[in-house]
């Protein structure tokens, strides 16, 4: 399966790379998609070729690869845009990357260990469709309106799917989603988590953008960034991402998961009131946006090892895919509600966003945080 998605996402690369039109280019971003699924697959193989303590170092080091990679890829096309001058040229060079990725798959070992029974595909078409109803209403809500008719029926058409597709789920004999192990006290907090951790990682990332553009002559807040210096502060959380996914195992050694899951999201709150509170300072405000990037790193290294170890060895996979989706279901919702909230507190006659509706959204992503922290704390004993 992890061929598969390689293959798709080459393919899909290659495609973007050559499109002729903008029909072909959608397209290719389709098959791009498995790339979504590459890190539960990955995490489904540690677990079962490596002793427990080997795959919780293995999982940090796999998270830390993918926030390297980010960092690295962004570089890379940066620089070879710069160079030569051609988009084509650039995305000829990531599909390359993608075809070598493919190439490197033939030398991984297969898995031993294999789940019972065959694809769902009922209970994946009634998730689809329910996470496709929430989050093409909620990326619509400033559009249509937040208490709009078409809005209200698109949550409620995301509802009833979602409740059908669980007694589904409670009623088959092979799950796509084992629901009663998602929702069991010891791993349901770390699900709770891995939504927070997307809304942080994800959702914010367009306002703080827009936040550093904007230049505090014309609008009273900001910093007045260029491209390259927006590049460099969003280079500094990712920096730190990558330092706390690696050394989660080693640090959690010592003081168990639990710690380190609360320090995580405690870091995520003290970055982000720090961003509020330090608006007109670039130091600590770049200091804030550092813990940021910190403590997600470790809530990315530890959240995946607490869910992977409390499910079956059969489901490892299924377990940190459930993880991811609801991750990145966490980031979707945060970017459109953060789009909503910057775009609804505008000053008069200007359009700009106020710099109240900045803070308001970090002070909300600062409590979000805290409030997770607490929930996230609760891990079973065997990780404590």
């Amino acid at each position: 399966m992890l061929r598969v998605a390689l293959l798709l996402i080459t393919v899909g690369s290659v495609i973007v790379a050559i499109a002729p039109n903008f029909t072909v280019l959608l397209v290719g971003r389709a098959l791009l998609g498995p790339l979504a699924a590459l890190l539960p697959l990955e995490i489904g193989l540690v677990r079962d070729r490596l002793t427990p303590e080997q795959s919780r170092r293995a999982i940090g080091m796999l998270v830390g690869a993918i926030t390297l990679g980010s960092l690295v890829g962004a570089l890379l096309a940066g620089v070879v845009q710069g160079q030569v001058g051609d988009v084509r040229v650039t995305l000829g060079v990531l599909a390359a990357v993608a075809v070598l990725c493919l190439t490197l798959s033939f030398f991984i070992p297969e898995s031993r260990t294999r789940a019972r029974g065959g694809m769902d595909w009922i209970g994946g078409a009634l998730l689809g469709s329910s996470l496709a109803a929430l989050l093409g209403s909620v990326s619509q809500g400033n559009t249509w309106g937040w208490t709009s008719p078409m809005f209200v029926a698109g949550l409620v058409l995301a509802a009833v799917l979602f409740v059908v597709w669980v007694r589904v789920e409670l009623r088959s004999e092979h799950p796509l989603v084992d629901v009663r192990a998602v929702s069991s006290a010891a791993v349901a907090p770390q699900y709770v988590a891995g939504a927070t951790l997307g809304l942080v990682m994800f959702g914010g990332q367009s306002a703080i953008v827009l936040y550093v553009a904007s230049s505090p002559d014309s609008v009273g807040y900001g910093f007045g960034f260029d491209v390259m210096a927006i590049s460099l502060t969003l280079m500094v959380p990712t920096v730190m991402a990558l330092l706390g996914a690696v050394a989660t195992a080693p640090v959690a050694t010592r003081f168990g998961y639990r710690r380190i899951v609360f320090l995580a999201f405690a870091l995520m709150a003290a970055g982000t009131l720090g961003l509020a509170l330090s608006w007109a300072l670039i130091g600590p405000f770049l200091i804030s946006f550092a813990l940021v990037g910190l403590g997600c790193g470790l809530a990315l290294g530890a959240l995946p090892t607490l869910v992977v170890e409390a499910s079956a060895d059969d489901r490892a996979g299924s377990a940190s895919a459930v993880y991811n989706n609801l991750k990145t279901l966490g980031g979707s919702i945060g970017g459109a509600v953060s789009a909503g909230v910057i775009g609804y507190f505008v000053m008069p006659g200007t359009g700009e966003p106020t710099l109240s509706a900045f803070q308001g959204l970090w002070v909300s992503v600062a409590l979000l945080s805290l409030a997770t922290a607490v929930l996230a704390g609760r891990t079973p004993k065997a990780l404590r």
